[in-house]
């Protein structure tokens, strides 16, 4: 060693000096100890400091990745052949262009062109309308043959089976064999009814597709809480309402109508930009459901008190049919453009005269039945009743026709082939069904 040790002075030979010196070692030790201990702690401070801060950076990432990601999917370009969105001048209110999330409190406002287009539009939908309900199509299956028709299919594996349910259901106007489906699965679903294939598996909503509708003939766009592009199979179009929505939109040629809470919207498909809000205050709770009018200018919409009201896209309120009890969970017009069905939770299904604005049918069902889904056929001969089972009227006679009670839980949704060729049905059973002879 460098230094000798050196020897205990003579002092400390005596019991009494040995024991003050070990006395005083032992508290040098503690001291130390005491120390190390504090440091230690320190140390253990700063490290649970640095993972949180570790932690938190961790989240914003993932947070500003995810905005990322939406914004990489809100910024795709229309399609080929869509309009694209006019720079909106700072004195008017912001519009969202195509492909951006629009805010609900964000409106354009009803402008005198968007108004012309509509009622143009609508002229040439009530022209053929009329048109087609001259005669009834010679193709339209009979009575009874449709009273013979049977399940002939059943897809059970068409979305997820971890979580079930198929919520909507519609068909391509033009080819009634594409079926177009949303489930609980946050899947929207196209499905081959000849080739009994799924075409396309359409992903990118964040909660369960409550409503679907096929575009009409010409129109591109296909409509759910999102929108998307049948011929890219891409995300065309994102519409955000400002809060939960109760249903999904219906679309009427290139605009869109969607419903949350208390209020009702309108909106341009093509562009994104809202046209329209309207909060009806004397209903004073939310709606649960709403269809347009085969001419396109009117639509109607239900409520959890019992309210079925008629407006038109002015935001003017044309008709008000009371009569329900419980919540409105479906409503249907009819093709001929006369007549509106309308259920509730009250286990019956009501018929409304629209030129006498009065109730002029009801079919009471068993009680607790559940109604989810009404239509009329596209001739406006049958209608068909979805939810504890199915059921088919004949119109005019209201008459029952057939039911069904194939699917293992509640029925919620059924449509028409073209001329009644075959009904098909989907259910919280997740299965898709079809029937026919």
């Amino acid at each position: 060693v460098s230094h000798p040790i050196r020897p205990k002075p003579p002092s400390s030979t005596s019991i009494p000096a040995i024991l003050k010196s070990l006395q005083d070692e032992w508290d040098a030790v503690m001291l130390h100890s005491f120390t190390l201990r504090q440091q230690l702690q320190t140390t253990r401070q700063e490290l649970s400091h640095a993972l949180y801060q570790h932690d938190a950076a961790c989240r914003v990432i993932a947070r500003l990745t995810k905005e990322v990601t939406l914004l990489s999917l809100a910024t795709l370009k229309p399609q080929a052949g869509l309009a694209v969105p006019q720079t909106v001048p700072t004195s008017q209110p912001t519009a969202v262009g195509a492909g951006e999330p629009m805010e609900m409190g964000e409106q354009v406002g009803m402008t005198p062109d968007i108004i012309q287009k509509l009622q143009d539009k609508a002229t040439v939908l009530t022209t053929e309308r009329k048109k087609r309900g001259k005669t009834v199509p010679e193709e339209l299956v009979r009575s009874e043959d449709l009273s013979k028709y049977r399940q002939v299919a059943s897809h059970a594996g068409i979305h997820s089976a971890s979580i079930p349910g198929i919520l909507a259901l519609d068909l391509c106007p033009s080819d009634t064999s594409k079926v177009l489906t949303g489930g609980s699965d946050k899947n929207v679903v196209v499905f081959d009814k000849n080739a009994e294939h799924i075409i396309a598996t359409l992903k990118g909503h964040a909660k369960r597709v409550t409503s679907v509708v096929y575009p009409l003939p010409g129109e591109p766009a296909l409509s759910s809480p999102s929108l998307l592009s049948l011929s890219l199979l891409s995300l065309m179009q994102c519409i955000i309402p400002l809060s939960h929505a109760v249903a999904a939109g219906y679309a009427v040629f290139i605009y869109i109508f969607f419903f949350l809470s208390q209020y009702w919207a309108f909106s341009d498909v093509q562009t994104g930009r809202i046209l329209t809000k309207v909060t009806d205050e004397t209903a004073g709770c939310a709606l649960t459901c709403a269809q347009f009018h085969p001419d396109g200018l009117i639509f109607g919409t239900g409520t959890l008190d019992s309210q079925i009201k008629i407006w038109d896209l002015k935001r003017i309120e044309r008709a008000n049919f009371p009569g329900h009890s419980g919540p409105i969970t479906t409503i249907a017009f009819s093709e001929n453009g006369y007549y509106l069905a309308t259920a509730a939770d009250d286990s019956s299904v009501k018929l409304w005269d629209l030129r006498k604005l009065k109730n002029f049918k009801t079919i009471q069902l068993d009680d607790h039945y559940e109604v989810k889904s009404l239509i009329f056929d596209q001739s406006g001969t049958y209608l068909a009743i979805g939810g504890t089972d199915i059921r088919i009227y004949m119109c005019k006679q209201w008459s029952e026709v057939l039911s069904f009670t194939e699917h293992g839980g509640v029925v919620t949704g059924v449509a028409f082939g073209q001329h009644a060729q075959f009904l098909t049905s989907t259910g919280m059973d997740r299965s898709l069904r079809f029937y026919s002879l």
